[in-house]
């Protein structure tokens, strides 16, 4: 483990400087010393060995988190501020170094890394200034004899469970809300990707957050150390995300002692093309909300849903530019898109692909991949993708774009809105009514209308249905680790 924070450059040196124990009061080995293996996606090699903990190194963690919580919580905004303040600079003063750390341990770009690496930071620089903003209320009852007080509270340790998929930004976003609110933290990043969270634990502490504010718990056995946590009366609140069938799971636990709960579950999301759409925009917006992350994002465009009278010149298009994308080692500058995060990503996108042409869905444009050692797949647009094909049902998860056309709004409609999950949906038209219209039907947590992206860090990130509880970012992301006390004082007319 590294004493000093400075910014190394090479590759080694990078991996070096990531601490290997797990961080509670400070950094310690995991129970009888076990480790992990994290391996580059690209190469399919080891870079790192870390703490593989258990449960009592999880409630270790905890013990930390719950010493520290009723101090943090009196300590004033505006010191919680600067705390994150400083870790924004910080994470900034960082960048390549954790843009490096994020392209070995899962294979994204170096530039989306980097662009990754600046949205945590942005989260912090968020928070910070949430933190002085307190929420409540001072009224006078209806009939004057009591005066309503509202404060809000730090909810209390809570459990941080973060994807791969965006390790670094994701952790912030959670992180920077609980600090924001007053709340100690046990981050558990997930066992593909703990690196970058292990530097984030380092900086937290360099930049002035107390022993125990945050704590960062590595594990290649998520159920062990959840459970224990989850078991735990000290903790009060688990901000979750992944999968839909892990959140169901993770909710009866949490039902258990009616803890407090955000859960940012699994996506299907829609891209509605409809024939007066801008087919340039179009295009341009759907590289992004498919191709982001190698579209590993769980509001990525998962369902192409295109008007006939566009539908030939669209395919055509999109089929052009996903053919045309550079794949190969994510450190390279030129690189547009690297590795799946591991094999069985890679086999299921291949299923997939293979179900809907089966099906009668048509190839209309595909890229190439590297050969030799590598987690890739091929960028695939699929064209006349049938409703009854498994990649109109599952999450896909990789960079391949199913295009299925429709006739009318009405159909439109009723296929998109035809799935479990509510997490994020894209409409693409000229024509404003339409777009509201249309908007106010889809049943998701978030539309983009003419727009690809819909992250910012202040908005309210979330789902509906079977896509999650809760939201993140924006003010509404502090609400969720705050409670409300009401107090009833004595009213001027008593």
């Amino acid at each position: 483990m590294t004493d000093t924070l400075t910014v190394p450059s090479g590759e080694a040196e990078v991996l070096e400087s990531v601490p290997r124990g797990f961080l509670a009061h400070d950094w310690q080995p995991a129970t009888g010393g076990r480790t992990f293996e994290v391996r580059n996606p690209a190469t399919e090699k080891v870079i790192a060995t870390v703490a593989d903990c258990g449960a009592q190194d999880a409630v270790k963690a905890l013990d930390a988190a719950a010493a520290a919580a009723d101090q943090w919580a009196l300590t004033s905004p505006r010191d919680r501020a600067r705390v994150l303040h400083r870790l924004t600079d910080s994470l900034t003063e960082h960048r390549e170094r954790l843009a490096q750390i994020i392209t070995l341990e899962i294979g994204k770009t170096i530039t989306e890394a980097r662009g990754e690496a600046d949205y945590a930071a942005a989260y912090f620089r968020w928070y910070a200034e949430e933190a002085v903003r307190p929420h409540g209320r001072s009224t006078p009852s209806p009939d004057g004899r009591s005066h309503i007080v509202t404060v809000a509270e730090p909810v209390g340790p809570c459990l941080l469970i973060t994807p791969w998929n965006v390790p670094l930004a994701m952790a912030a976003r959670k992180a920077a809300a609980a600090l924001a609110a007053g709340c100690t933290a046990v981050l558990k990043p997930a066992a593909l990707t703990p690196l970058s969270s292990l530097v984030l634990g380092e900086l937290a502490r360099e930049a002035g957050a107390p022993p125990g504010v945050l704590t960062v718990i590595t594990s290649s056995d998520a159920a062990a150390v959840s459970t224990a946590l989850l078991a735990d009366p000290r903790l009060r609140k688990l901000s979750f995300t992944g999968s839909t069938p892990v959140g169901r799971l993770l909710l009866q636990q949490s039902g258990a002692r009616v803890l407090r709960t955000s859960m940012e579950l699994g996506g299907n999301a829609p891209f509605l093309v409809f024939d007066d759409a801008d087919l340039d925009l179009a295009v341009r917006e759907a590289m992004i909300a498919k191709m982001r992350l190698g579209g590993q994002s769980c509001v990525g465009a998962n369902r192409f849903l295109v008007q006939e009278g566009i539908a030939d010149a669209f395919a055509a298009a999109l089929g052009e530019r996903i053919a045309a994308i550079r794949v190969g080692a994510p450190d390279r500058e030129d690189t547009e898109l690297g590795p799946l995060a591991d094999h069985r990503a890679v086999d299921k996108v291949r299923h997939l692909v293979e179900d809907a042409v089966a099906r009668g869905a048509v190839v209309v444009g595909q890229a190439d991949i590297p050969d030799g050692p590598g987690h890739y797949a091929a960028p695939t647009v699929l064209d006349h993708v049938p409703a009854d094909a498994a990649i109109m049902r599952e999450e896909v998860f990789g960079p391949v774009a199913a295009i299925h056309r429709f006739s009318t709004e009405a159909e439109a409609m009723s296929v998109a809105n035809n799935t479990e999950h509510g997490l994020a949906s894209y409409v693409m038209t000229s024509h404003i009514d339409r777009a509201r219209r249309v908007a106010a039907r889809l049943q998701a947590g978030m539309v983009g209308v003419n727009r690809g992206l819909v992250s910012e860090v202040a908005a309210p990130f979330g789902g509906v249905k079977q896509s999650g509880l809760g939201r993140e970012g924006g003010p509404e992301g502090l609400h969720e680790y705050q409670q409300l006390k009401y107090l009833s004082l004595p009213g001027f007319h008593s």
